[in-house]
């Protein structure tokens, strides 16, 4: 029975943004590629791209024998698991495309490894010539592809790859590859002859390519080439005033849970107290923001406090886009004393003088020995600092309270504790916050409810 290896990949700068795929059909024994497959599909997600990749890989050995036997290498930690009957498919736009790929082969003939990005070089390739394709209103041409050259050429000059630090970065995102860029810029001037040479076959590549995947190349031009990047991070993925050669940035997206049967009441309401589920307003609410996170497509993990109301909220979440839920003790609510359960007022009317000190200094407690708000700011920075060295590049849903959600905006900005004080927050509503290499982070939303709106 003869036998292929296939290599697939896919991109999107912008998950969802413009996307394309690439794969290619290889000969185990001597190497030899056997065939070529790569297509801009318009605005898509990376998931989507690379289950594209895979189909459009396992049809090119189809056609060339219907009956070998395959073996899939992809950097998609995703679709090998998935499509190796790991893990569960969930994601509706998954499972018609693991569906087609599962009806090219018979099962028992396909294989699925897991490969790191840098050995899958030659199908990034043709996903990024795919795309750039794209940008310029046309379709891949095979015959102009150069995609097998860049990645040899890229091989020859490991020894240039290996002293530019990986950056970490979704599929396609310009930060990440003029961080590359950048790096490879300033290693090029210390490299041997034989390597620039190398180099310089890797030059080949379409100018203003954008993607995040793949080694780092460098050129006679990298210079200019890493300026151009970096002008195309800043556009692409970069609202504020960090500079776009740091990578990536680590996301956070700030989920409030849906409305309890408390939360109308504006009742105080937080980790000391009954620990409320979600009413039914509130599941439908949980419901509706699932829908809205679904069709942008960008949130890769999802952490809730470990309160029910939030953990309904995420399973909710987590259940319309195809993930699991970890659940992180740091973005509990507040702890309220003896004020769990009352209203404003009714605290006001009990313990005037408690809560006169609480309005007005952030290290007094609720009665009863509550959590001081001066103590909740310590909790989220640490959680904070955790998490963004946890998924450094990523973009991550943290279903959590208002306290919390507030004292993420309130850090970011800099802003005194009294401007808790000062900001709405509503049930079910999003906010955003992107923390850079450099310490620096830039708000970028604060309670959207457009997506509960009919």
């Amino acid at each position: 029975m003869r036998e292929f290896i296939v290599e697939a990949d896919g991109g999107s700068r912008g998950n969802p943004g413009p996307a394309g795929y690439g794969s290619v059909v290889i000969d185990p024994a001597t190497g030899e590629t056997l065939a070529e497959r790569a297509e801009y599909i318009g605005v898509a997600t990376n998931n989507v791209a690379e289950y594209r990749g895979l189909v459009a890989g396992l049809r090119a050995a189809h056609d060339l024998d219907p009956s070998a036997s395959v073996h899939v290498r992809m950097d998609s930690k995703l679709v090998v698991e998935q499509m190796s009957g790991r893990w569960k498919i969930k994601h509706p736009d998954m499972k018609p495309l693991a569906m087609e790929a599962a009806r090219v082969f018979p099962p028992d003939r396909v294989t699925y490894e897991w490969i790191p990005r840098e050995r899958n070089k030659h199908a990034d390739r043709l996903a990024n010539e795919a795309m750039d394709a794209g940008a310029r209103g046309e379709q891949w041409s095979e015959s102009g592809s150069t995609a097998e050259l860049q990645a040899r050429a890229a091989e020859s000059a490991g020894s240039v790859a290996s002293a530019v630090p990986e950056v970490s970065g979704p599929p396609g995102d310009a930060a990440a590859r003029a961080a590359l860029g950048a790096a490879a810029a300033g290693t090029a001037s210390g490299s041997s002859a034989s390597a620039a040479s190398a180099s310089s076959a890797a030059a080949a590549s379409s100018p203003g390519r954008s993607s995040g995947r793949g080694a780092a190349e460098s050129s006679g031009g990298g210079a200019a080439e890493a300026d151009a990047d970096v002008r195309a991070a800043q556009t692409v993925a970069s609202s504020g005033w960090a500079p776009a050669d740091m990578g990536a940035p680590a996301t956070f997206v700030l989920l409030r849970h849906g409305e309890t049967p408390l939360t109308p009441q504006k009742r105080f309401s937080g980790s000391g107290g009954t620990d409320p589920s979600l009413s039914e307003v509130g599941q439908e609410q949980a419901r509706l923001v699932g829908e809205a996170l679904a069709r942008r497509g960008t949130v890769q993990e999802i952490l809730a406090s470990p309160l029910a109301r939030t953990r309904q909220t995420a399973a909710a979440v987590a259940e319309r886009l195809g993930l699991d839920v970890t659940v992180e003790d740091g973005l509990r609510e507040t702890d309220f004393g003896a004020w769990e359960g009352l209203t404003f007022g009714e605290v006001r009317e009990r313990y005037p003088d408690d809560l006169n000190r609480w309005l007005s200094d952030p290290d007094a407690e609720p009665t009863g020995g509550g959590e001081s708000f001066a103590a909740t700011a310590t909790r989220i920075a640490a959680t904070r600092d955790k998490l963004i060295a946890t998924y450094a590049g990523r973009t991550v849903l943290l279903v959590t309270h208002v306290t919390p959600i507030k004292t993420f905006v309130r850090l970011a900005l800099g802003a005194p504790p009294e401007s808790l004080f000062r900001m709405e927050l509503s049930a079910a509503s999003l906010s955003a916050v992107a923390y850079y290499a450099d310490g620096n982070a830039s708000v970028r939303l604060f309670n959207d409810t457009s997506h509960l709106r009919p």
